[in-house]
C-alpha cells in the first residue's frame, strides 16, 4: 500500500491557512526555536483576548474568505528547505487553489473545493481524487467544537511581522501528551495564518512553515485556475477510487476512544491483487481533534510487501506500522498522523477486529 502522507511534516507540510498543499512542499529542515520575546515590537495595539475556539474560528474564517497569492516555505528537523508558489481564490462557496512546487521534482496541484488534481510533468500523469478531509489548518469541520478547549489552551505570546504583515503570535498549548503544541502567527486584520510552528512536549520547534512573500486580496481568477485544471491534454489521468464505508462494515472498532480524537470518515480503497490473485482492499479510518489528524490504514498482511514493523518520524508527522493477528488471519496496520508516537501507539493498541 502506498500511504498518502498528511501535509504537515513527513515530507509534507501542515496546511497553513487552508492551503491544501500536502503532497507538494516536501521538507525536512531543522528549525531552531525563535525567541518570541524578540518578536514584540512591530505591531501597535493589543491583541484581542479570545478563547482557543474563538482564535481557531477567526483563522478558519479568514482562510475561506480571503484570496491571496504568495510563496510558502517549509522547514523541519533534518536540514532541508522546500517552497511552493500558491494562488488561492474564494468566490462564494467556491474555493480554488493552484500550488507550484519550487524545489524537488516539478509538480502542480489544483484544488476545486474537495476535488484535487496533481500534475506530474516528468511522467505525464495527472492524479485525480476527491478529498473530504483536506488536512487544513485549523482542521475544523464546520463550526469549531467547543471540546477543543478541553485539549488545548490559547494565549497571546507576542507580536511580529511576517512577509510584511503585522501578526499576533498565539500559542496553542496541549493539555496532555497526546498532541503537539502550535505557535501561530495570525495576520492582524484578517486572522489569516501566515506562519505556523509545531512544538514538541519540551516546547522545541519540530516543524515550521510560513509565507516568505504574500499578497492579500490578490487578483486571482477562479475561471483561469479552472481552465488550467482542465488542461490534461498529453497526460494520463489516474483516478483514485475511494468507496465510502464504515469501520464496522469493514470489521474494525476501537476498544476505547483516544481522548479528543473523533472519527471523521472511513473509506475502502482498492489495492493490488492479494495472494491467490484476488483483489485486495485497504480501509482508511480518519480521526481529528480539530487540529491534528490521524489516519489508520488496515489491509491484509503480506510478508513479501510488509517485512517489518517500524516507527518513522518526518518533521511533525509520525508513521507506525504493526502486524495485527486475529482469529480470522493477519492484518497490517499503518498509522500516520501529526501527533506524538504514543498517540499512534494508543490507536494501535485499541484497534480490534469487530467480527
Amino acid at each position: 500500500m502506498t500511504v498518502s502522507m498528511p501535509m504537515s511534516a513527513s515530507g509534507a507540510v501542515v496546511l497553513v491557512a487552508a492551503l491544501c498543499v500536502a503532497p507538494m512542499v516536501v521538507a525536512q529542515s531543522r528549525a531552531s526555536s525563535p525567541s518570541v520575546k524578540g518578536a514584540t515590537s512591530a505591531v501597535g495595539g493589543e491583541a484581542p483576548t479570545l478563547s482557543v475556539v474563538e482564535w481557531l474560528q477567526r483563522m478558519h474564517t479568514a482562510s475561506r474568505q480571503r484570496s491571496y497569492a504568495g510563496t510558502f516555505v517549509v522547514s523541519a528537523a533534518g536540514g532541508n528547505l522546500s517552497s511552493a508558489r500558491i494562488w488561492h481564490v474564494c468566490e462564494g462557496d467556491l474555493q480554488f487553489e493552484r500550488v507550484e512546487v519550487l524545489s524537488g521534482p516539478p509538480r502542480s496541484t489544483f484544488r476545486r473545493n474537495n476535488h484535487v488534481m496533481t500534475f506530474l510533468p516528468e511522467t505525464k500523469i495527472v492524479k485525480s481524487e476527491k478529498r473530504e478531509n483536506l488536512e487544513l489548518f485549523p482542521n475544523l469541520l464546520g463550526a469549531p467544537d467547543s471540546a477543543i478547549g478541553n485539549y488545548y489552551g490559547a494565549r497571546v505570546v507576542g507580536k511580529d511581522r511576517v512577509a510584511g504583515f503585522d501578526a499576533d503570535v498565539v500559542q496553542l498549548e496541549p493539555r496532555d501528551g497526546l498532541r503537539f503544541g502550535y505557535r501561530i502567527w495570525s495576520e492582524r486584520r484578517s486572522g489569516l495564518v501566515v506562519k505556523l510552528q509545531t512544538l514538541d512536549g519540551e516546547n522545541r520547534v519540530i516543524e515550521q512553515s510560513a509565507f516568505s512573500e504574500l499578497q492579500l486580496d490578490a487578483p486571482v481568477k477562479a475561471q483561469a485556475l479552472a481552465q488550467m485544471m482542465a488542461s490534461t491534454a498529453g497526460y494520463k489521468v489516474e483516478k483514485s477510487e475511494l468507496e465510502r464505508s464504515t469501520p464496522l462494515k469493514e470489521g474494525w472498532d476501537l476498544r476505547a476512544p483516544i481522548a479528543g480524537f473523533k472519527p471523521v470518515s472511513c473509506y475502502r480503497r482498492a489495492m493490488g491483487a492479494a495472494a491467490g490473485g484476488e483483489q485486495g482492499h485497504t480501509m482508511q479510518w480518519i480521526f481529528s481533534d480539530g487540529l491534528a489528524t490521524v489516519s489508520l490504514f488496515v489491509e491484509p498482511y503480506d510478508a513479501k510487501r510488509q517485512p517489518r514493523e517500524v516507527l518513522l518520524a518526518l518533521g511533525a508527522t509520525y508513521t507506525l506500522t504493526r502486524k495485527l493477528t486475529n482469529k480470522d488471519g493477519d492484518w497490517w496496520l499503518t498509522a500516520v498522523g501529526e501527533v506524538p508516537p504514543q498517540t499512534l501507539d494508543g490507536f494501535a493498541q485499541s484497534l480490534v477486529r469487530a467480527r
